[in-house]
């Protein structure tokens, strides 16, 4: 039964951290413009694509069609 309770105030103690690293993530902006984060990890997938492709062209095979 001890440890029921100590589960219990583990699971309150780390929701209550939770909600206050959300609350000062909020308050000082660290979730303004979240696009940018979008289009670099897009954009660095498109340029390991390009990369793959020439590296491929360079040793004379063809690129894979998706």
């Amino acid at each position: 039964m001890e440890l029921t309770w100590i589960a219990m105030a583990a699971s309150l103690c780390m929701g209550l951290g939770a909600g206050c690293l959300f609350i000062v993530a909020v308050k000082k902006n660290w979730f303004h413009n979240l696009e940018d984060a979008k289009y670099q990890v897009f954009w660095s997938d498109v340029e390991e694509l390009v990369n793959v492709s020439q590296e491929k062209k360079a040793n004379g095979s063809e690129p894979e069609k998706e």
